[in-house]
């Protein structure tokens, strides 16, 4: 079974210094409907004003990812980590026993695109933890790279949940085709273009949740940055 979610039926909060479009109910905006997709908890699709940001605030259990898509963001923490993310970079901060941090843009000019997801661990009281990697455009060119895991392999982050991220670009005749793991469950999100997956077009914050599915086909690409969780 496939549903598709459009990305104009996401929620969506403008504060002026941050425009944010949430996939799942978040702050302000609550559906029902789109509480969680298993352990997948958040996607929130922000753009960040230059120089501003989110000030010193508290997580505890939960894995958070942030995927640049354009500019910078600097983060600081109460483990003592301060560093500037770029277009490309994958951050991850498993909150556990808590954490406390603050992320700015770190450009005076030039606008932050990112998307900050959270998962459910499957572990909570764990002692937080940092890590950050970069992915280079080449290494996820006409393929689904692994970003994400529970083990860390294929250099990927580490997490504290049985769930993987496989991130892509496709543009042109660059496709790929896909398979499930055996019962599993995937939700695609396209972060930015366009592209064909398993026959369905999709522009920039469509959303796909999949039951049931064997394969992925993806094709038919146009500057698309996809991402593809992989989920119990």
């Amino acid at each position: 079974m496939i549903v598709q979610r459009k990305a104009h039926e996401r929620g969506h909060a403008n504060h002026g210094w941050l425009d944010s479009w949430h996939s799942f109910s978040f702050a302000g905006y609550y559906d029902p409907a789109h509480v969680h997709f298993g352990p997948l908890r958040v996607i929130n699709d922000d753009r960040i004003a230059p120089g501003m940001g989110f000030g010193t605030h508290p997580h505890r259990d939960m894995e958070i990812i942030t995927y640049m898509l354009a500019g910078e963001l600097a983060h600081k923490d109460s483990m003592g980590n301060g560093s500037v993310i770029k277009t490309g970079s994958v951050q991850q901060m498993s909150a556990g026993t808590g954490v406390q941090h603050s992320e700015y843009n770190a450009s005076n000019t030039t606008e932050a695109h990112l998307l900050q997801i959270w998962i459910i661990p499957n572990k909570e009281g764990v002692t937080p933890s940092y890590a950050e990697t970069q992915f280079t455009a080449a290494d996820k060119r006409g393929q689904l790279r692994l970003i994400v895991s529970e083990d860390g392999r294929e250099g990927s982050i580490q997490i504290h949940q049985n769930a993987r991220i496989h991130a892509g670009l496709f543009d042109g005749d660059e496709a790929q085709q896909w398979d499930v793991p055996a019962g599993r469950r995937v939700y695609v999100h396209l972060a930015k273009g366009r592209l064909q997956v398993n026959g369905l077009a999709l522009s920039a914050g469509d959303a796909l949740m999949l039951t049931d599915e064997t394969r992925l086909s993806l094709d038919n690409g146009h500057d698309a940055d996809v991402l593809v969780f992989e989920l119990d």
